[in-house]
């Protein structure tokens, strides 16, 4: 695919916002809250009012699994995405239903890989928005990128 990207066509500054933006519902977030993280505000509308929260809040790794989407989405690295360690993890903001998410994604860093020649890390900052333009994930995460064309030893 021409529209693939490999570790040299990224640089520091370059930003990137999602393609799209993903709108979060009550089904979604009770049914990943009962699948993955089953406390009482990711479940139930009335047990959320009663918490921490005041109402049903999505769950921070179901906005996480919804960033990762976005930017799987929005960044077509030649031969997929390879997770490299993620630096920093905030949720500053709950999502809600009806919230709908969209990220910024900014280049901080690039270098070659220690271990494998054959790819670069690619440093990222990410932040997802909802609707509001309230942040509501803050993040920095590494990423694997092939070389397009491999030092060879």
């Amino acid at each position: 695919m021409s529209n693939e990207l490999y570790f040299e066509d990224f640089y520091v500054g370059q930003k990137m916002n999602s393609l799209g933006a993903a709108k979060v519902t009550a089904d979604e977030i009770k049914e990943f809250g009962q699948k993955y993280d089953p406390q009482p505000f990711h479940l139930d509308e009335a047990a959320g009012e009663g918490s921490f929260f005041k109402g049903l809040a999505a769950s921070g790794w179901l906005t996480a699994a919804i960033v990762m989407r976005l930017r799987v989405q929005s960044i077509t690295v030649a031969g997929g995405m390879i997770g490299a360690g993620v630096e920093e993890m905030r949720w500053t903001t709950p999502v809600r239903p009806g919230d709908t998410i969209r990220t910024e994604i900014e280049v901080v860093g690039v270098r070659q890989s220690n271990s494998r020649k054959d790819y670069g890390v690619v440093r990222t900052r990410t932040l997802a928005f909802n609707q509001n333009d309230e942040v509501v994930l803050r993040s920095t995460v590494n990423f694997l990128a092939p070389l397009r064309h491999p030092v060879q030893s």
